[in-house]
């Protein structure tokens, strides 16, 4: 009997419902069949040489840009830092304190926070789900930025706290007005980190290391005009270290607005404030995490105020 052209099973007959008994057999063993994306089988040294070549190239053109980037980053902090020792052993001192133990606790609980976006980016991309790259931006943008609103706390009492656990009061007075001076950066890092990771997951780091590089070249210029040609002091170093890092945060979204991640930015969407808790658990995790690798050098420098010419021991150690 056939409907719509299609023959229909037979039901079964009482042999058929017989039970048999079958030879047990071995399933045989799995084979792996490779593409034209996989490495051929390595037959010899001059085989392995092409590939491990192959393999470095491809590594080099994501790690480079992204080593570059980190370290044009971390060349701000150092070319202040660089430049406040023309001005005075306090201002040096001062901020010395302020970028390795303020910023360093703050930017350690963000960053290190900033890495369960680039968990969830990474799988996001990997399924295919490239239109929840955004929504996680979103949800990392909402939850650094309120961090950092409760680590503003920390930056507006840092000359009390300072000299609450021993430091001599000459550096805790400059550090702590030279603290207050930065909270603006907190709010850009808080923006910038998680584009970074945005980004990062869909390889496009070579703009984030334009984008670090012109910034380096215009944050030394503008250090040296401020700090030393206008002898602005602290406060030059201030306005070129928040110029530098709200110009970085602004590049970077900017360069996201543009339209040029595709599907992984579709605009913003209100799905950023659903799952925050869930969201938030695995960004402490990760904080944690961090802060445990970072935080030891910022112990060394508390310590260092402990000493007797706190100035010098404190400024030799953020020289090095």
């Amino acid at each position: 009997m056939e409907q719509n052209g299609a023959k229909q099973p037979l039901p079964s007959t009482a042999a058929d419902a017989t039970p048999t008994h079958h030879a047990i057999t071995h399933s045989s063993p799995a084979s792996f069949t490779p593409d034209e994306h996989d490495i051929k089988p390595i037959t010899g040294p001059r085989r392995f040489c092409i590939e491990f070549y192959a393999e470095t190239k491809k590594l080099w053109y994501l790690a480079g840009p992204i080593i570059f980037m980190a370290i044009c980053q971390y060349s701000l902090g150092a070319v202040t830092q660089l430049l406040a020792g023309h001005i005075s052993t306090i201002a040096l001192a001062a901020v010395a304190v302020q970028i390795s133990l303020i910023t360093g606790f703050a930017n350690g609980a963000m960053a290190g926070m900033g890495c369960a976006l680039e968990t969830l980016c990474g799988q996001a991309f990997g399924a295919g789900q490239i239109n929840m790259l955004g929504i996680y931006m979103q949800r990392s943008w909402v939850i650094l930025n309120s961090t950092a609103i409760l680590l503003m706390i920390l930056y507006i009492f840092t000359a009390p706290l300072l000299k609450l656990i021993g430091q001599k009061p000459e550096i805790a007075e400059a550090a702590g007005t030279f603290a207050i001076y930065m909270i603006p950066q907190l709010f850009a890092n808080a923006f910038s980190f998680p584009v970074a990771k945005f980004l990062q997951a869909q390889s496009k780091v070579m703009v984030m290391a334009l984008i670090a590089g012109a910034v380096l070249l215009f944050h030394a210029l503008l250090s040296w005009f401020l700090m030393l040609k206008l002898g602005l002091g602290l406060v030059g170093a201030a306005i070129a270290l928040n110029s530098s890092s709200i110009l970085i945060a602004l590049c970077q979204v900017g360069y996201v607005l543009s339209g040029t991640c595709g599907g992984a930015w579709s605009g913003f969407s209100w799905g950023a404030f659903q799952n925050l808790w869930s969201f938030v658990k695995l960004s402490m995790a990760s904080a944690v995490m961090l802060c445990l690798e970072i935080w030891y050098y910022t112990a060394l420098i508390l310590f260092a105020g402990y000493l007797k010419n706190a100035e010098i021991a404190v400024d030799a150690l953020s020289i090095w």
